[in-house]
């Protein structure tokens, strides 16, 4: 059993992987030794060089898939677990330690480097940055798991340690990101992690560790919560002092949010902290690909309810609002909302006319194009892996998690995001006075003084970064996995019939029944084009190119099949059976 699992253990940590392009070199652990290597800054930055890597906006909006933001005809993880019968068998990605064995591999070579203690300090930092990063996605994937600061060798007791508590690892963790923000550089390579990079990381992991203590009973660690959110609270006001940074705002608020994703060159953006650089020479696309369109993906009516008016009122106030048609949804709305999402009149590069919504099965008829270069070139974009806005929003959650935020601190944070978009500002006395009921129901464990400011800082996450990958790891951090068994809903059409889609005026789609013949030949509009022509029916009606709640009227269906989320197992993932069967030490937890 013990030459099985070193097999394995030793085939996953032979290479450092690269997906970075901006760093043309890599150093192979297979290649090198500690004898002939590790002896320069630039021996230094060549490892370093090999286990960078940044996320593209492609992965960035998959995150949001299986959410209630996002319906998705991939086989998501999470989509599986609560529509299935999920099991150690079945869940088996995630448990992989090829990475951590190259951070670690570094930290214990890199010190014989001919070189000023400050350039040692700033390259561990940088590999200390990566191993709390790498932690970081295996506390929120399985809470407990094994720690290792150190690479392992076939005679290592260690192959077959037990989990580790997830406060050591957390604490080891915070640790080595502290380090990493205190020695990594100011100035670095554009792409490269900086100092800047690592506050923000240290803010992110302390704002999701506060929450999640403090909202999963399960765990017992209420107690230490608020630890984590001044941790949060601290790093951010680090990184304010600085003045390196501020919200994006040229004083076009019809334009400015939509700029900051639809950029070939991000380089320079007061806003942007860390980015993924889009190379068209290399060919390197780090945008957001196919999130245009239905392509296994498509924005929920939830998360369209959820922006506000553009005169800061509630959506969710308006009389009939969840039965609007399109057209009427846009109409005088956070401009966040059209720039994220295809309004009516929306036109696409190469396009003469207004861009028509294509209506297909298991999707909700809406269409994002934050992320997409709206170009007849299909130019990629420069990718914000870390933004301001985010730094500014962890600041005022985590003060208001504490109780001790103030008028100022949301006129610094919250109100600089929303004055990008001219949206009025957010005020404490009248958030926590008229509480939003719908937020109240997503979120029934919020409790407090601060309850409605809280639940309006929800809101502002999910608007402003919507289709960014967020949305998960925010409904896991708050306890409310059980607003994901509400199955995303669509467009709503009260009958069958024509429709405008395009907010012209003229009729631009014609909805018939699932048995109804399509006419030859087709009708045409006002314009001289043909209508678009649908056959409504319910799901599962093999006629039917439509599918409607209700069969001939109704919201868009993307699917039936219900979904259960059991609390908390399914906050984690079990550890894979075959890792069990390897160490029996690792136990499974929270009924797996």
């Amino acid at each position: 059993m013990k030459n099985k699992q070193l097999i394995l253990l030793i085939t996953l940590g032979l290479f450092i992987i690269s997906c970075n392009d901006n760093f043309l070199d890599t150093a192979p652990e297979a290649q090198i030794s500690k004898e002939n290597f590790f002896n320069s800054e630039s021996d230094l930055q060549l490892y370093i060089n090999g286990i960078h890597t940044l996320p593209s906006g492609g992965a960035l909006f998959q995150g949001d898939q299986g959410t209630d933001d996002m319906a998705t005809t991939g086989a998501v993880e999470i989509k599986n677990i609560m529509v299935g019968t999920p099991s150690a068998e079945t869940i088996t990605s995630g448990w992989f330690w090829g990475g951590l064995r190259s951070i670690n591999f570094f930290l214990e070579n890199f010190e014989k480097a001919d070189v000023e203690d400050n350039v040692k300090n700033h390259f561990e930092g940088l590999a200390k940055y990566y191993r709390a990063n790498f932690y970081f996605t295996k506390v929120k994937r399985y809470s407990d798991v094994p720690w290792y600061s150190k690479t392992l060798n076939p005679e290592d007791e260690d192959l077959f340690k037990p989990r580790d508590p997830r406060t050591m690892v957390v604490d080891s963790l915070m640790s080595d990101i502290r380090f990493a923000s205190e020695n990594i550089r100011e100035n670095v390579d554009l792409g490269g992690i900086h100092k800047w990079a690592a506050l923000m990381l240290e803010a992110r992991i302390a704002l999701y560790e506060g929450s999640f203590r403090k909202y999963h009973p399960e765990l017992g660690l209420e107690g230490t919560a608020n630890k984590y959110f001044e941790i949060a609270r601290n790093a951010v006001q680090e990184l304010m002092d600085s003045g390196e940074f501020q919200i994006y705002n040229t004083g076009n608020p019809n334009t400015d949010y939509e700029a900051l994703f639809q950029s070939e060159n991000l380089a320079g953006n007061p806003e942007a902290i860390l980015i993924n650089v889009y190379d068209v020479e290399k060919n390197r696309n780090s945008g957001w690909g196919n999130a245009f369109g239905n392509y296994e993906q498509s924005p929920s009516k939830a998360l369209m309810n959820s922006y506000l008016m553009n005169d800061g009122s509630r959506f969710s106030d308006k009389i009939g609002y969840n039965t609007l048609p399109f057209v009427e949804e846009f109409k005088d709305r956070d401009p966040r909302l059209a720039q994220t999402f295809v309004f009516p009149g929306w036109v696409r590069a190469g396009g003469s006319s207004a861009y028509v919504q294509e209506l297909n099965k298991n999707f909700t008829g809406y269409h994002q194009h934050k992320g997409i270069n709206n170009t007849v070139e299909s130019a990629g974009v420069d990718v914000a892996v870390f933004r301001y806005a985010e730094a500014l929003l962890i600041f005022a959650e985590a003060k208001a998690e504490l109780g001790t935020l103030t008028q100022a601190d949301l006129d610094l944070t919250v109100n600089k995001i929303r004055e990008r978009v001219a949206l009025p500002n957010m005020n404490l006395v009248m958030a926590n006075a008229n509480i939003d009921p719908i937020l109240e129901g997503n979120y029934p464990n919020v409790s407090g003084a601060n309850k409605g400011v809280i639940l309006e800082i929800r809101r502002e996450r999910r608007v402003e970064f919507a289709a960014e990958g967020f949305r998960f790891d925010d409904v896991m951090r708050w306890h409310a996995g059980k607003i994901l068994e509400e199955i995303p809903q669509g467009m709503y059409f009260p009958a069958l019939g024509k429709y405008d889609m395009t907010g012209d005026g003229v009729d631009d789609i014609h909805i018939l029944a699932s048995g109804d013949d399509i006419p030859v030949p087709k009708e045409t509009n006002s314009l001289g084009a043909d209508l678009i022509y649908y056959k409504a029916g319910a799901f599962g009606d093999p006629a039917a190119s439509l599918l409607l709640s209700n069969g001939t009227s109704g919201y868009m269906v993307t699917g039936t099949t219900p979904q259960n989320f059991e609390e908390p197992k399914y906050y984690y993932r079990p550890i894979p059976v075959h890792q069990v069967a390897l160490n029996p030490e690792l136990k499974q937890i929270m009924g797996w």
